[in-house]
């Protein structure tokens, strides 16, 4: 074997520089429990890092939110000069008609928002331009309560879809939590159930 340029290791023991007697077999186990101990700490480590440090946040509008139950209607002027409902799964739903502070984790709610325009037909029964309805869509929010996950966010991910369903970019879902936090006192939610 040793013309094949393998070389065979003698179970001798061997004295160490400090005068430690080992056989090669208990240095390689102890060299590999030790290398596996850091790769255990370092990935560990790596995943608490990831999840205490920069918020995350929702990237996916969620499935069947179109047959979620009605929370508010809200009517916005200004800038926005917009017309939206806010939906919320069936967790968020039993915890607003309970009163429940905080949402408990899974409670979903989810805002679409659309512009307002007259209704040419409605105004035309009235008789007077007094009825406006949702024009074209312009974005669609969502809040997914999970305390662990989005502990630096007051337990709620916070995502913000454009009319395409696109994902806004991080610079403006960064704005997210901060507008929330005046609302801490109703766990970071401005929504109140409208029965």
């Amino acid at each position: 074997m040793a013309a094949l340029g393998l070389h065979v290791l003698k179970s001798t023991s061997r004295k160490t520089d400090i005068g430690v007697v080992m056989k090669p077999k208990s240095a390689l186990a102890i060299a590999a429990a030790t290398l596996a101990g850091v790769i255990a700490y370092l990935i560990t480590a790596a995943g608490q890092a990831g999840e205490n440090s920069a918020p995350v946040f929702v990237t996916e509008i969620p499935s069947g939110y179109r047959d979620w139950k009605v929370i508010s209607v809200a009517h916005e002027e200004g800038k926005l000069h917009s017309l939206g409902i806010v939906l919320g799964n069936d967790v968020a739903i039993k915890a607003y008609r309970e009163g429940k502070l905080p949402f408990p984790d899974g409670a979903i709610i989810v805002a679409l928002h659309y512009s307002h325009v007259p209704s040419d037909e409605n105004n035309k029964v009235f008789g007077d331009k007094q009825s406006f309805v949702p024009g074209p869509a312009t974005n669609i929010q969502v809040e997914v309560k999970n305390s662990k996950k989005y502990a630096s966010t007051g337990g709620w991910g916070f995502g913000h879809f454009n009319a395409n369903g696109k994902p806004a970019d991080e610079t403006l879902l960064k704005n997210c939590f901060p507008c929330h936090e005046p609302a801490k006192a109703s766990d970071f939610i401005y929504t109140h159930y409208t029965p």
